[in-house]
């Protein structure tokens, strides 16, 4: 049975930095695409981030993009995403998500498993 399982998530000031982890089990080895994603009260989850296992290759969105980092730890099955000078706009709660559809990358209609998400709180 495939599981994702997110952690990382917490509190912080504005300008401070989180990792997220995302353990994958029970999946293919090799390259896929993977996502990361966010979801705020009462707003639509949006996607963050995007990469390709392996090569490395990943896309953000506008919002994150210079200030969030996509990596993984594939001997360990981990998915990180390295978030940077956090806002109080990045305060969510974060998903990663494996199954791709092949469609838009950060759409979270394009992929099928999904973990069970970590909360982000950004104060100021």
């Amino acid at each position: 049975q495939v599981q994702l399982v997110e952690s990382g998530g917490g509190s912080v000031q504005v300008g401070g930095s989180l990792i997220l982890s995302c353990v994958v089990s029970g999946y293919k080895s090799g390259r896929y695409r993977m996502a990361w994603f966010r979801q705020a009260p009462g707003k639509e989850r949006e996607g963050v981030a995007s990469m390709y296992t392996i090569t490395g290759d990943a896309l953000y969105s506008d919002a994150v993009k210079g200030r969030f980092t996509a990596t993984e730890d594939n001997a360990n099955n981990t998915l990180f995403l390295n978030m940077n000078n956090l806002k109080p706009e990045d305060s969510a709660t974060y998903f990663c998500a494996i199954r791709w559809r092949g469609g838009d990358p950060l759409s979270p209609r394009e992929y099928v498993i999904w973990g069970q998400g970590t909360q982000v709180t950004v104060s100021s």
